[in-house]
């Protein structure tokens, strides 16, 4: 028995259908413009996984067996940073935020456990959809490729109808709809910033606007600020231009983006793999397609379970409450992942 199913069928559940059959898997972004409905998982390190399926359904209750639940409850996991590293790290920040180096870096840490023996990471879907429904949920389980995904993403990283494309970043949690900070609201319209830029490379001059700024969303345990940012494509620009222009998403990097990433790369003790990454669907035929921002998002690798967690650091952080902030958008999902679910 591994810890890993590898027995089990390819498939993914993304924008509300189930795609089973798969056809064919590439890394070629490519691949995206041509026919068929595919899964797409983008990790934040790793190459793209493109997963092309012969059908597709209305998405229904999961008919498999329940998940275990991950053995030793919630004082099983570990994580990559704890409390005096993170603290050290968001310290780290606000001086090259001093310095003039950076306006916004995420920073975030990774959770860990042993995964529960077979597991399946659609049982786990299931059981996030039951327990934390969010609009841009998705699985997809890839066993020959490695693949095992389960995330409950509340956050759009890019969504494309023909030539429209948006994007709705969220910066700033807090536990109640009254409970944000001034610090919340800056570091949003600093993100809106770096994506109406990002937005601007591959769409017409001076058709990305923002629709929405700063609104207030609830979702279970939260509230986040959330805005839009759309624009309507050059003509001929397919969907690797899109992802070069935008990825890594800037809700998760910081601004200026390069800075940042480097930032990341040297207070992170461990690669991001999956998380804040992006993961959803794409319809060859129809010019369609959601991308999610990998965030409240599990995967499954050598016989281990993940899910990250993190938030963005600006001059107003405190560290306390930064670390307190990744506390609580772990809480809820940990908890759901640590527990056995007794029934379909």
């Amino acid at each position: 028995m591994v810890a890993t199913r590898s027995d089990v069928a390819p498939l993914a559940v993304v924008g509300g259908r189930v795609l089973t059959d798969l056809v064919d898997v590439t890394s070629d972004l490519a691949a995206l413009d041509g026919p068929g409905r595919w899964a797409v998982v983008l990790p934040y390190s790793g190459d793209p996984v493109c997963a092309r399926f012969a059908t597709s359904r209305a998405a229904r209750p999961w008919p498999g067996r329940p998940w275990p639940g991950v053995a030793g409850g919630v004082d099983a996991w570990t994580t990559s940073l704890d409390g005096a590293a993170f603290r050290a790290g968001v310290q780290r920040i606000r001086e090259a935020i001093a310095a003039g180096d950076v306006y916004q870096v995420n920073l975030t840490r990774r959770l860990s456990a042993p995964a529960p023996v077979d597991a399946d990471v659609a049982a786990l879907g299931a059981a996030l959809a039951v327990g934390n429904p969010a609009p841009f949920s998705a699985v997809v389980r890839l066993p020959a490729h490695g693949v095992h995904v389960a995330s409950a993403s509340p956050e759009r990283f890019l969504e494309r109808d023909g030539d429209r494309v948006w994007s709705s970043p969220i910066k700033g949690t807090a536990a109640t709809a009254d409970g944000f900070l001034d610090k919340d609201r800056a570091e949003n319209v600093m993100i809106v910033d770096l994506v109406r830029n990002d937005l601007g490379r591959c769409c017409e001059w001076g058709s990305v606007t923002v629709p929405t700024l700063c609104g207030v969303e609830a979702h279970p345990g939260l509230h986040h600020l959330v805005s839009t940012v759309e624009g309507r494509l050059l003509t001929g620009v397919r969907w690797a231009e899109v992802v070069a222009a935008t990825f890594p998403p800037g809700s998760v990097t910081g601004a200026p983006k390069i800075a940042a990433l480097r930032m990341i790369d040297r207070l992170e003790p461990v690669d991001r793999g999956v998380y804040c990454g992006a993961v959803g669907w794409v319809d060859g035929d129809r010019g369609t397609g959601a991308l999610n921002v990998a965030i409240r998002t599990f995967w499954l690798d050598d016989g281990r379970i993940h899910f990250g967690t993190g938030g963005g650091i600006t001059w107003g952080s405190d560290p306390d409450g930064e670390w307190a902030e990744t506390e609580l958008k772990a809480h809820r999902l940990i908890g759901l992942a640590s527990r056995a679910r007794v029934g379909p």
